[in-house]
């Protein structure tokens, strides 16, 4: 169900029963809290049994519970402003360790990015990132971080790698001019999901580039535009978004394409290496300097 389901369950609220409603009532008056709740917490902050509540699920079309409040969270992520983040990590973290709660919640992003991904459709984005003419890519604000990461690294490997600074709209399309057939644009984007990147990957495509769309899901509102989709998962552990997962995946492309080009860049580090000996860029053991 790739609709919004706020609105989904907003338009079949007439239809339902009693208890349901009361479900859905909570549900859209306490999105940005519903989205983390067991169905057990749910069913006793709505008033309802947690039988109810899955039955709720069901009656919606989803396979199960779980399967309702992934689609909630993936609409609601986007949504929440950083005060409610705040609000809602308080109510995550009750009494346990922020420390072990963070590092729990990070693992369980990397493995949802291990289950979203096709192996086959990583294994044709790697192909189609090397065969491209030119590297176009972008993130705004956090997402930039890894955009800049993944740009430096395949830097060593092509000389045809352009990081887009999205700090401003315009300069965006200036950046781009020359994006068109045989060019691919890696636009990186999560919750609170970006404008910019959203235009970006519109004007990458009526232009006839490629678009490779590195997000959290199908709901993000670069998926209709990409050509090729790579999940990771962003949920938050705090105010701020983890990227701990799409900083993985980045990792998994760069060494993906470093086995594929492994003669290439060993030719640029061998260089950068007689580079950084001869102008003493790092320090050595041996040097008392």
């Amino acid at each position: 169900m790739n609709t919004n389901i706020l609105n989904e369950i907003k338009s079949r609220m007439s239809d339902m029963s009693k208890g349901q409603r009361r479900i859905a009532e909570y549900i859209l008056n306490h999105y940005e809290k519903a989205a983390f709740m067991t169905a057990a917490k749910l069913g006793r902050q709505a008033g309802v049994s947690e039988s109810t509540v899955v039955r709720f699920a069901i009656e919606l079309g989803f396979d199960g519970y779980p399967e309702l409040m992934r689609a909630v969270k993936d609409t609601v992520c986007s949504k929440l402003t950083s005060v409610q983040r705040i609000e809602v990590t308080n109510e995550r973290l009750g009494d346990s360790s922020p420390l072990e709660k963070t590092l729990l919640s990070d693992i369980a992003n990397i493995r949802a990015t291990i289950e979203e991904n096709n192996p086959d459709d990583f294994a044709a984005a790697i192909d189609e990132i090397i065969e491209a003419k030119n590297i176009y890519i972008a993130g705004v604000r956090l997402s930039s971080f890894i955009a800049q990461m993944l740009a430096y690294n395949l830097s060593l490997v092509f000389d045809n790698v352009k990081c887009v600074n999205t700090e401003s709209e315009d300069s965006i399309y200036e950046q781009m001019l020359r994006i068109g057939e045989g060019d691919i644009l890696i636009a990186i984007t999560f919750p609170r999901y970006s404008r910019r990147i959203v235009k970006a990957v519109a004007f990458a495509a009526a232009q006839g580039a490629k678009v490779i769309g590195i997000t959290d899901g199908v709901s993000s509102p670069i998926a209709s535009r990409s050509d090729r989709l790579l999940f990771a998962k962003s949920d938050m552990a705090s105010y701020m978004d983890s990227l701990v997962a799409p900083l993985s995946l980045i990792n998994a492309i760069i060494v993906a394409i470093g086995r594929k080009k492994q003669d290439e860049l060993s030719d640029t580090l061998l260089k950068l290496e007689r580079i950084w000996d001869e102008y003493h860029l790092y320090e050595k053991d041996t040097d008392n300097d």
